[in-house]
């Protein structure tokens, strides 16, 4: 799939599917730097790298800088917040669900925590 091609949220989300992506992108939050160091970690030639450079920076996750003869990559935060934003839609529904499951699972428990007292005949038939 050519990400030139595909929408933006889209061409995200197949950057991110990287671990190795993510984890130059953890990198890249902490601040700026040279790709020679955001290489020494991974254990891949330098052409591995540049190519996932080229699949972050085409996704908008990073930018290249210029400064003198350093170019450093910087992480680019508009496209992660194009992903929370969309995933921010389905909050309502996931914290509704887990509200149902939350009164649920107290209705399912009341029965259990009545039935700790001193005459609770649930026990009448273990050994004892």
């Amino acid at each position: 799939m050519d990400m030139q091609q595909t929408d933006p949220l889209s061409a995200t989300f197949a950057a991110l599917a990287d671990p190795t992506r993510r984890a130059i992108l953890a990198r890249l939050a902490q601040g700026e730097t040279s790709v020679k160091d955001l290489a020494a970690p991974f254990d891949m030639s330098q052409p591995a790298i540049s190519k996932h450079l080229r699949v972050l920076e085409r996704a908008g996750l990073i930018e290249q800088g210029r400064q003198a003869q350093w170019r450093p990559r910087r992480l680019q935060a508009g496209p992660l917040r194009e992903i929370a934003d969309w995933v921010n839609q389905y909050r309502r529904h996931w914290e509704e669900s887990f509200e149902r499951l939350d009164a649920y699972l107290r209705e399912v428990g009341e029965p259990q925590e009545q039935g700790h007292g001193e005459h609770d005949d649930s026990d009448a038939n273990r050994p004892g």
